[in-house]
């Protein structure tokens, strides 16, 4: 009876589910990763353009909309990557597989954007005050350029998977640089007609003040994840009271929530039942709280069920 109360359990449809939405997409991998190779091909020749352009036009905005593109070339490549090494699953040394690949690669492109818009901010704020002469139709040029390049990357990954969460990821990047790149061209048409040089840092300041603000938070989101802290949306006090209503149900102790990647959620706990509780109550207990976990957003739980007359000793865990 010892083993059947000490009955731990792993919800393994839970993980299965994941498994199995892969294999349906895995005919849409090729479309998927072809439509993000050439957005990204797209991204990285215009950053190159608009890095040479910006010096070129003594633009400090161009070359602050670069450091954009940079980062969301990056974005693209590592989620290119993801596309591929998602699909690999477990391994031996791998155990959750390579999920967290994508969250290190975003805190690397968080930190390189985060010190590129602080050299450019240390940069812009001394033009601010001091103006320089801007070539004002270069600016125009290539903010018609940047719109041309974002739009055609966007059309082509809208062709593509629209079931790809790293696509539409991407999709977003590109709208944001498309964007930027409207107040860019709405600025140079500003100087154009007012000769007003000190738009243009204030647009890099603005440009850059973005990006800042996108880079430390992501760099917070990446070091929650890899430090292990509760998911973001899930209220544990919330959780615990509805599992708590589940019928015979007595306690729940050795609660630990984290997550992945930001997606996809992992809880173990300990489940304390009525101490008559025969095996066929603890497997009606434990399909309920695998149930209500999945209601939940718990993607990937592991119970142990116990009575209340056994002493754990992880209770304070």
């Amino acid at each position: 009876m010892e083993d059947i109360n000490q009955e731990t359990v792993h919800r393994h449809d839970a993980g299965c589910d994941g498994h199995g939405h892969h294999h349906h997409d895995g005919m849409h991998i090729h479309p998927v990763a072809n439509n993000m190779k050439v957005a990204l091909a797209l991204n990285v020749s215009f950053t190159i353009i608009e890095f040479f352009g910006g010096l070129f036009t003594n633009s400090v905005a161009i070359i602050s909309d670069a450091i954009h593109d940079l980062g969301d070339s990056l974005a693209i490549a590592s989620a290119l990557v993801l596309e591929k090494e998602s699909e690999r699953g477990r391994t031996a040394t791998f155990t959750y597989g390579k999920r967290r690949f994508s969250t290190l690669a975003a805190l690397i492109t968080s930190l390189i954007l985060f010190v590129g818009s602080v050299v450019i901010t240390i940069n812009a704020i001394p033009r601010f005050f001091h103006p320089e002469e801007v070539h004002v139709q270069g600016v125009l040029w290539l903010a018609i350029l940047g719109l041309l390049f974002n739009g055609a990357a966007v059309l082509r990954l809208k062709k593509g998977n629209k079931s790809s969460l790293n696509q539409k990821a991407v999709m977003l990047h590109l709208m944001e640089d498309a964007l930027g790149w409207i107040a860019v061209l709405i600025g140079g048409i500003v100087m154009y007609f007012t000769g007003w040089y000190w738009i243009d840092p204030l647009l890099s300041l603005g440009i850059a003040a973005f990006i800042l603000f996108n880079a430390v938070k992501n760099i917070s989101n990446g070091l929650s994840i890899f430090l292990q802290a509760k998911p973001h949306g899930i209220d544990e006090g919330k959780l615990l009271n509805e599992l708590l209503a589940i019928p015979h149900v007595s306690d729940i102790h050795d609660l630990h929530i984290w997550t992945m990647d930001g997606e996809k959620h992992i809880l173990t706990s300990h489940i304390v039942v009525p101490a008559d509780s025969d095996i066929t109550l603890m497997r009606r207990v434990r399909e309920d709280v695998l149930q209500k976990l999945k209601n939940l957003n718990i993607q990937h739980p592991t119970i142990q069920i116990e009575t209340s007359m056994e002493t754990c000793r992880f209770t304070n865990c």
